[in-house]
């Protein structure tokens, strides 16, 4: 019998948005570690267009801008997180691990009921 791995993804949404997810967390990390949208955007595999409508979709959805970006230009441009958006940050990935905790037990249960491979 193939080993079964099923996993779940948390995620808020905001109306019919995605507010934010794992991969819009992951694109704050990138943000927050590299200092710039094109470069997090290079780091995850992404296109630089899909990084900006990411990143000016979550400052659409909270209250404050969570990317704060500055212009290019001789200086180069550049982004950073914002307080507010670190504080997002740190909440979603708490309330991330605390989800895949709590289902651990039937997750696993739940991989059993798949099929050995998708067909």
């Amino acid at each position: 019998m193939a080993h079964r791995i099923a996993s779940a993804k948390f995620r808020i949404f905001f109306g019919d948005e995605i507010a934010i997810g794992p991969g819009k967390a992951d694109l704050l990390e990138a943000i927050r570690d590299c200092g710039s949208i094109s470069k997090a955007a290079r780091d995850l595999g992404m296109s630089y267009k899909r990084a900006w409508n990411l990143a000016d979709t979550m400052n659409r959805c909270f209250r404050e801008p969570l990317i704060d970006t500055a212009t290019g230009g001789g200086g180069g441009g550049g982004a950073r997180l914002t307080h507010f958006g670190i504080k997002v940050l740190t909440h979603f990935r708490s309330m991330e691990k605390r989800t895949d905790a709590a289902i651990r037990a039937d997750l696993a249960a739940f991989a059993a009921l798949l099929a050995d491979k998708p067909q």
